[in-house]
């Protein structure tokens, strides 16, 4: 098989990797994807960083076997931790979602005051941080774990009560730090933009790491090898390591098109 109608891998700690899916589609509607969420490990926040690296390793070994071309590592945690020895240890090219979304943060802010939520792993990497100030160490940056959101939005209480209670306590620090841009660092969270848009109002810019991560890549990947000549993609595959309840539900809205078939397999020590 030519490189170019190999399909791309992502994967994700459960299902809100396939926003990153989502971005693909409306980007690179040729590209087929094969997808696996570790849904019987979910969730990434809360895990050391060892083990957020050898869970990486696993899936990666998995997408290998499947002969994908590139592998995109939709999990920010899992970015943060594990996407640099992934990148050494690995012969294909290897992305985050990381860089891409501190590059559109950068690019969007007009203050230079940036929000960030994401897992509790993700913030306490200060990956973001160290990225931005890298770049810029005259930002004001306010960074929040935001760990309730990941399990109200696997419930599909995406504007539940509940949900705008968590938020008001969690946007608090937003607000009096009058940030301009908010980068969401978790895949879940474009599921929340309309009520986050809400919340914060038109002024604060939502940064969606998943649509940063399908332009990063595209942009990255030059020639013509790297991109499917098809009329059309085939189906994506998508695999799981365990079937939660209401999947496909969940999924259907996180892809906002049909379901393609799942199946659940065993990776590492699933």
């Amino acid at each position: 098989m030519n490189q170019c109608d190999k399909s791309f891998g992502i994967f994700d700690s459960g299902v809100g990797g396939l926003t990153v899916v989502r971005a693909f589609h409306d980007l690179l509607p040729k590209e087929s994807i094969i997808y696996l969420g570790d849904t019987a490990r979910v969730p990434y926040g809360n895990k050391s960083s060892e083990t957020v690296r050898r869970f990486s390793k696993e899936i990666c070994q998995f997408l290998l076997s499947k002969n994908v071309k590139a592998i995109v590592v939709a999990c920010n945690t899992a970015s943060a931790y594990a996407l640099t020895a992934l990148k050494q240890e690995l012969s294909i090219p290897v992305f985050g979602v990381i860089e891409p979304g501190v590059q559109s943060a950068l690019a969007a802010t007009r203050n230079g005051r940036i929000g960030i939520i994401g897992t509790t792993g993700t913030i306490k990497s200060a990956a973001y941080q160290n990225a931005l100030k890298t770049i810029r160490p005259e930002l004001y940056l306010v960074a929040e774990a935001t760990p309730l959101l990941v399990p109200l939005i696997e419930e599909d209480w995406l504007e539940h009560d509940a949900t705008r209670l968590v938020l008001e306590q969690y946007l608090e620090p937003f607000h009096q730090a009058k940030i301009d841009t908010l980068v969401l660092a978790c895949t879940h969270y474009p599921l929340l933009k309309p009520l986050l848009k809400k919340m914060l109002g038109s002024e604060v810019v939502l940064v969606d790491s998943a649509e940063a991560c399908a332009r990063y890549v595209q942009n990255s990947l030059q020639g013509d090898d790297w991109f499917s000549r098809r009329e059309a993609a085939i189906s994506d595959q998508i695999y799981l390591t365990d079937l939660p309840t209401h999947f496909t539900s969940m999924a259907t809205r996180f892809l906002d098109r049909k379901l393609d078939p799942v199946q659940v397999v065993q990776v590492g020590g699933v």
